[in-house]
């Protein structure tokens, strides 16, 4: 089975054409209320960690590989990791949610590249 991992900004219209719906930040998006924020699976955990993510916060472009590499580095000892790779075996497509502004330079981009690469 060919399986795609999208990733989307939390901010935007749940779609039919996201297939399984992953929350992966570990605060909750601003502004959005539970009521009218569709998600299918949410675990902190996979977030990066609070100390990895508050250094990124202070310069992100200028430490995107640094974050990049350290977060990978989070993620191979990160039991969430293991549970979000099972929650997806089985899904053929997956969209990666996340509240950053910045589309390019965020964890569901290097989440969604160590998810395929696995």
């Amino acid at each position: 089975m060919e399986q795609i991992i999208n990733i989307k900004r939390a901010y935007e219209p749940a779609s039919s054409d996201d297939g399984f719906r992953i929350y992966v930040d570990r605060l909750w998006p601003r502004g959005l209320s539970h009521e009218t924020f569709h998600y299918d699976w949410w675990d902190k955990e996979i977030a990066p960690s609070t100390e990895l993510r508050e250094w990124f916060h202070v310069n992100p472009q200028a430490e995107w590989t640094e974050f990049e590499k350290r977060y990978r580095q989070e993620l191979q000892s990160n039991p969430a990791f293991d549970n979000l790779k099972k929650a997806i075996s089985d899904k053929s497509k997956v969209t990666l949610l996340y509240s950053s502004h910045d589309e390019v330079h965020n964890n569901a981009v290097v989440l969604r590249d160590e998810a395929v690469s696995k």
